[in-house]
């Protein structure tokens, strides 16, 4: 069970109650912040004074003051109005991520919500109610505020909603889940939807994977280093030791783990090759530049998922700002899908490397038969589609911005996009590296000599499940079970019960 305090949720905590189901509760130190934030909204209420988003309209309506007697019907217009996003509906572990991720921000106390909101995000997590919600929509300068306003729709039973695996009205899924619908009172509507949970969410998500990614990248370019008889000595620390990148010196030391005991790299040692390629020899620099920048990424998001992102901020008294706004998670989440994008363009070299009989020395295509059969051809073919349509998705979509809201909302992040090209960049990286360990395997296999003992332990993992290329057949089953074990880990944990843990 995870205690929700508004200060010290960790992107793996978010992974778990979003894939895992992980339990949630609210801390008694939040549920007081919570009740003091509201009494002082109560206090606005009664007074004569004229307060932006608790007595007042919203965007350029922001002027405009509201009645007592209107207040709730102002929050759920502003919810109705603004659930208007379109799309293929987010993923239900990416909705999960953006219900805690709201649940944590008005956790901290300075939203003006009643604790009842709040514990009704988390009993729909804890009991399996997930709104529908759109992917697109968010231009993510106001927050999120479509994504946002689909989950809130769907707690007041409108809109639409999944539980027990089926999609319905959100009615009828909160009377499944046993959760009565929320009527919201002042401020609670706005401060429901002005965050950035949605890229906050796919952030955490996108990181978790990119940061497994990257380890299980070392092995299998490791494993092709071995395929071509590289040299494991660009992996000496004296090398990174003068170059101290902290991204650096850890894959170098990862990589010299991982290279230990190869008796193909011992069989060479002496040989007249003067220097590896630079998809081999610059591993340490490569990955370790992708290390350093997802640790800057994981730095922004624990930032981000601990903040009060809402506006107005209840302090002693009630202030507006723009905590709101994407700029740091868009600019971060940019580069995410830029240094795994680079990743997957340089395992795809090392797969072009390892087909190819000019440069790898082994059998064209790595068939034992080139001519009647095409062996690992296309594979390549398909890595090489698949880093072309991620050079694609790195334009940065935190340079653009367009104004909403009669140009009130003058300067956008357009952070929910970077999120959503980071995700999807992700995935194709992911399936470029099961092809380099789909390739690499198959090149061991003409080796006489045994790889490291790293390199068999993740060999043996990917044959269980894809026995070797005899002859030709349909490998996209082949790639999809090995992107399965990429995603579970299962490949790194072998690994890292072989060599010990990968930094």
């Amino acid at each position: 069970m995870i205690e929700i305090d508004g200060e010290h949720l960790g992107i793996e905590q978010v992974v778990a109650v979003a894939r895992t189901g992980e339990g949630v509760s609210l801390a008694k130190r939040a549920r007081e912040r919570i009740a003091a934030s509201r009494k002082k909204v109560e206090e606005v209420l009664q007074s004569q004074e004229k307060v932006y988003g608790i007595n007042t309209g919203f965007g350029e309506l922001a002027d405009v003051r509201i009645s007592p007697d209107q207040i709730e019907a102002l929050q759920a217009n502003l919810i109705r109005s603004h659930a208007c996003g379109v799309g293929e509906p987010l993923p239900e572990e990416a909705v999960r991520a953006m219900m805690l991720l709201r649940a944590n921000s008005l956790a901290k106390g300075y939203s003006g919500v009643r604790a009842e909101v709040v514990e009704k995000l988390l009993d729909a997590l804890n009991q399996g109610f997930h709104p529908v919600v759109p992917s697109q929509g968010s231009v993510g300068a106001s927050g999120d505020l479509a994504p946002l306003a689909h989950v809130a729709l769907a707690f007041m039973g409108e809109g639409a909603a999944r539980f027990g695996g089926m999609t319905m009205p959100a009615r009828e899924a909160l009377d499944r889940a046993e959760i009565d619908p929320v009527v919201y009172q002042a401020k609670e509507g706005l401060a429901l939807i002005n965050g950035t949970q949605m890229m906050a969410g796919l952030g955490c998500l996108a990181l978790h994977d990119a940061q497994q990614l990257l380890k299980q990248a070392q092995i299998a370019g490791v494993m092709s280093l071995e395929a071509l008889k590289g040299t494991d000595q660009a992996f000496a620390a004296d090398i990174h030791r003068v170059r101290p990148h902290p991204g650096q010196v850890a894959v170098g030391q990862n990589l010299w783990k991982l290279t230990r005991g190869s008796d193909i790299i011992a069989s060479h040692r002496d040989c007249p090759k003067v220097q590896d390629a630079y998809t081999l020899r610059c591993l340490p620099q490569v990955l370790g530049a992708v290390h350093d920048t997802l640790a800057h990424v994981h730095r922004v998001l624990e930032i981000e998922i601990n903040a009060a992102t809402d506006n107005p901020l209840v302090f002693d008294r009630v202030l507006s700002g723009g905590n709101f706004h994407g700029e740091p998670l868009a600019l971060a989440l940019d580069l995410l899908g830029l240094a795994v994008a680079n990743l997957g363009c340089f395992a795809e070299r090392r797969i072009a490397r390892l087909v190819d009989e000019h440069l790898s020395g082994l059998p064209p295509f790595l068939t034992s038969n080139p001519g009647l059969q095409s062996g690992l051809m296309i594979p390549q073919y398909v890595a090489a589609s698949l880093v072309s349509e991620n050079k694609t998705l790195v334009h940065p979509a935190s340079a653009d911005s367009i104004p909403t809201s009669a140009n009130q909302e003058d300067y956008q992040s357009m952070g929910a996009t970077a999120a959503r090209h980071a995700r999807c960049i992700v995935d194709n990286t992911q399936r470029v590296v099961a092809i380099e360990f789909l390739t690499a395997a198959q090149a061991l296999e003409f080796h006489d000599l045994q790889p490291s003992p790293a390199s068999r332990a993740a060999r043996t993992v990917i044959r269980k499940q894809v026995p070797p290329v005899t002859e030709d057949r349909s490998l996209a089953p082949d790639i999809e079970a090995i992107g399965t074990l990429i995603k579970k880990g299962t490949i790194l944990q072998a690994v890292e019960q072989e060599v010990g843990p990968l930094i």
